[in-house]
């Protein structure tokens, strides 16, 4: 009952036909699935028609076979419809890891935020106490050297005063 051709099976023998659009609302990931596609061939356009949908090709690549040929080449696409799903499973549950890692980092990271923006508050609180204490310490400063100006214009003023009347009393 076994067929000679069915161990000989070759996915890639593709019969040269003219790529033809095949349908525009039936549109594959990477553009519109042509007559030319193979779900036979591409993990891609597997998963795209996975809902049991054929295209031309596999119909003209299957035409020609046997019934058991045909039937151990549907198997084995159907195998590989459930490894393609199966392959975009995992990428989709490696894809929700990141994501969550990525919601945790993000989390940590606004942790973070808050905490500097609370550190930020005290320091501006600090510099704000800081430039008002220099506020005060500068008036200090600066009513101190104008009261040792006028000290000092008025030791100046005796000090011409005692001048004088020295010069006169000599």
């Amino acid at each position: 009952m076994a067929h000679s051709s069915q161990n000989n099976f070759d996915l890639n023998a593709v019969p040269n036909v003219k790529p033809e659009i095949r349908c525009s609302s039936f549109l594959f990931q990477k553009g519109p699935l042509m007559t030319n596609s193979s779900v036979m061939l591409d993990d891609d356009i597997a998963a795209s028609v996975a809902k049991g949908i054929i295209t031309p090709l596999d119909k003209k690549l299957l035409a020609n076979r046997t019934d058991e040929e045909a039937i151990n080449e549907s198997m084995a696409l159907s195998i590989q419809c459930a490894s393609s799903v199966s392959n975009m499973a995992r990428r989709l549950q490696v894809q929700g890891n990141e994501v969550q890692e990525l919601r945790t980092q993000v989390l940590i990271l606004q942790r973070r935020n808050r905490g500097l923006q609370q550190e930020n508050k005290e320091l501006k609180k600090l510099v704000d106490s800081y430039a008002n204490d220099m506020r005060k310490k500068y008036s200090e400063l600066e009513m101190n050297t104008n009261r040792l100006w006028e000290q000092h214009e008025s030791l100046l003023l005796e000090v011409q005063k005692t001048l004088k009347i020295s010069s006169l009393a000599a």
